[in-house]
């Protein structure tokens, strides 16, 4: 289905998960950060173009069934998406520094908590280990590789900023909207030349509900491979 037509430009935790829904309903098939734990969807490659920035990397073939992508790990490579696909639009989704930042200490950080790879059980499918990596190795510049580094809130809010603000400057205006979380339907359907749907935009994976799924008693590994369907049809999970 690549090459990708719609590519988020905005840090997780900006509405990523609601904007996949959204684009999802308008036809398009969205990539996110929760499609790369289903086993076959590779972490390490973008882990590897991360760490080899001067070698080649196969796009299509990493966006394989896809149409649009959001969230990481797609924004850590939107100077090279950018290019490797000329003719995409891009969103970026956009917040309010302080609030991100909370937002993100209070889920994917906690999440960091309870996923460290010294706590990783042997039997762990090698796709979950792999994802794990890439995670604490492109999200932030590193800064889950080192949960300490996370609680340096200028610095953090100082890459988001600036991250940002490349988009801003980089991408062109007439393949670039920005919107801000909390918006509806009528500025994306206009930027992507499609109908606005009866049904409301979507608003999913908030704060709150993230943290009840982290903080239940089910420990969050044994809940990833149950959601994904690891030991039982993984060639099923993964083309889901």
């Amino acid at each position: 289905m690549a090459p990708l037509k719609v590519i988020g430009a905005g840090y997780g935790r900006t509405g990523t998960d609601s904007l996949r829904t959204a684009l999802n309903m308008l036809g398009y098939k969205c990539h996110h950060m929760r499609e790369m734990f289903a086993p076959g969807r590779h972490p390490e490659k973008f882990t590897e173009a991360f760490k080899h920035p001067e070698k080649p990397v196969d796009w299509d073939t990493i966006y394989e069934g896809f149409d649009a992508a959001v969230d990481w790990p797609t924004v850590t490579f939107i100077d090279r998406l950018m290019v490797e696909y000329p003719e995409a639009k891009f969103i970026l989704s956009i917040r309010d520094a302080d609030s991100w930042y909370r937002s993100v200490k209070n889920t994917i950080w906690q999440v960091q908590h309870k996923t460290r790879k010294e706590d990783e059980p042997d039997d762990l499918p090698e796709d979950i280990k792999n994802q794990g990596e890439m995670i604490r190795t492109i999200v932030l510049d590193g800064a889950f590789d080192d949960l300490d580094r996370f609680l340096d809130e200028e610095r953090i809010k100082g890459l988001y900023n600036a991250h940002n603000e490349w988009v801003k400057k980089n991408i062109p205006s007439d393949r670039l909207l920005i919107m801000e979380l909390g918006e509806g339907w009528e500025r994306l359907c206009k930027f992507l030349d499609k109908p606005v749907p009866s049904e409301p935009y979507p608003s999913v994976n908030s704060t709150d509900a993230f943290k009840k799924m982290i903080n239940s008693d089910v420990n969050f590994f044994d809940r990833i491979k149950d959601m994904y369907g690891y030991g039982k049809d993984a060639s099923a999970a993964g083309s889901s």
